[in-house]
């Protein structure tokens, strides 16, 4: 049975904004933090990220794929940092990159944390555990 965004149980849940443009990486994820108890909010674009940003529930974290075509994850981080209603809200980015000094890069945009794929689904999920608790401390 679908829950609607007024369900007072999803209200409850702590909200993911999970970012990937590859469909199979992004429901993965999706599906997974679905089943760990979180509302998840799954789209495919740096753009769409920024659109739902604007209009929808601000997330407790956002899981951001770095490499994207178009707008890619370091210019999603910049502009979400540059919102004051966005600013705080954790981003745990999410890439392929293995080159020296991308971590750095990364970080530097504003990422609160840098996790390499393949990425195991249960550190992803602890990493979002700790930050949605300190949300809540």
């Amino acid at each position: 049975m679908a829950q609607s965004p007024a369900d007072p149980e999803r209200a409850r849940q702590p909200l993911i904004l999970v970012v990937d443009d590859n469909d199979g990486n992004r429901e993965m994820v999706a599906d997974y933090l679905r089943a760990k108890g979180y509302g998840v909010e799954a789209v495919s674009s740096g753009a769409e990220a920024l659109d739902s940003l604007a209009v929808r529930r601000l997330p407790a974290v956002i899981v951001l794929d770095i490499q994207m075509p178009g707008l890619n994850g370091l210019e999603v981080i910049r502009q979400i940092r540059a919102e004051p209603g966005s600013a705080s809200i954790p981003i745990i980015a999410l890439t392929a990159l293995a080159m020296p000094g991308d971590q750095e890069r990364i970080l530097q945009a504003g990422a609160d944390i840098y996790l390499s794929k393949p990425v195991r689904l249960s550190h992803l999920a602890q990493t979002i555990r700790a930050f949605v608790r300190r949300n809540d401390a």
